[in-house]
């Protein structure tokens, strides 16, 4: 078992962590819609234990922790998601758990991380604190592992096996596996992991309008960060400062460029995931979809599109199931 934190994201490790997932979790279903005349391939990782892919690379970290590594405990920095998946997979192993949670949180996510039995410290998000800092001074004082959201080569390994799921459901219903898949992009771990998953692919990752710094990285070479005066989003799942160059890697050499959704799009994209697919979808998991129904893809009749989760406040989704109803 290789525990180096300087390693490096394959393809080989792709693939050990999707077996080490399909042997722990069902499949998530992937839905076809009908787009401007095309049917596309809609993932629905929002329907995971935790209402998101994050599970996926949960399990691939903390399965390959030493024994002495998961006495100590870890910790994890997260606006809701990964925590729920580190904080899952924690407690299948028996290994303690602490997040590094922004106070801004949805409190659906607040609430259902420590429901999954982890310990949640909070820091001021909107107030600038950094949530690197604070996670890296809780490991230095408890000898704890982090497991970061993105920036990770196990994380981003886990993430890329729903690449490989979505390849073999594709190929079971008769299709080659897809030619095209567009993800909702935060800190770049997902779409990273997508990439190594199926080279044979374009990735296109859509982020939150004001924090594209994934896409405005990849046009300029070098990682960019999101602007001070960032404006507020709904898409708490993708609301990260930069990406870190363990990503970048992966991302200059996959994709050649990134999208950008408004907030009109992505709550058109949640309504539509309702009423089309039957599927609750939180922002930040309905920006990619979001940008596709707004004619910002080449659609192919092998584009495969995440739907990444599902965890929202209900009276937040009502109003936006109530807005131009």
């Amino acid at each position: 078992m290789n525990t180096n934190p300087q390693r490096r994201p394959t393809r080989e490790g792709v693939l050990e962590a999707a077996a080490k997932v399909a042997a722990i979790l069902p499949r998530t279903p992937l839905l076809p819609l009908e787009v401007d005349g095309r049917t596309i391939w809609c993932k629905a990782e929002s329907l995971q234990p935790v209402g998101a892919f994050k599970i996926r690379g949960a399990w691939h970290r903390l399965t390959a922790l030493s024994d002495e590594e998961r006495r100590r405990g870890v910790v994890g920095v997260s606006s809701g998601n990964h925590a729920q998946g580190v904080a899952w997979a924690a407690r299948r192993l028996g290994i303690a758990a602490a997040i590094v949670m922004p106070t801004d949180a949805p409190e659906v996510k607040l609430a259902n991380t420590r429901a999954l039995g982890a310990e949640v410290i909070l820091y001021d998000r909107p107030g600038g604190e950094d949530r690197d800092a604070v996670s890296q001074r809780l490991c230095a004082e408890r000898g704890a592992t982090l497991v970061h959201a993105f920036g990770d080569p196990w994380i981003i390994e886990g993430q890329g096996s729903l690449g490989i799921e979505i390849a073999a459901q594709m190929a079971e219903i008769g299709l080659e596996g897809p030619d095209q898949i567009v993800t909702p992009c935060g800190g770049g771990g997902l779409t990273a992991g997508l990439a190594l998953a199926l080279p044979d692919a374009a990735v296109v990752p859509v982020e939150p309008e004001g924090w594209d710094d994934v896409g405005r990285s990849l046009a300029s070479g070098e990682i960019q960060r999101v602007a001070a005066d960032a404006p507020p989003t709904a898409c708490d799942a993708l609301q990260t400062p930069a990406t870190w160059p363990i990503n970048f890697e992966v991302l200059k050499a996959r994709c050649p460029f990134g999208l950008v959704a408004t907030p009109a799009e992505v709550r058109a994209a949640q309504r539509l995931a309702f009423a089309k697919l039957r599927l609750v979808i939180e922002p930040g998991g309905a920006a990619a979809l979001a940008a596709v129904l707004a004619g910002k893809v080449e659609l192919t009749d092998r584009t495969a599109v995440v739907l990444s989760g599902g965890n929202t406040d209900a009276e937040a989704f009502a109003k936006v199931l109530a807005e131009n109803a």
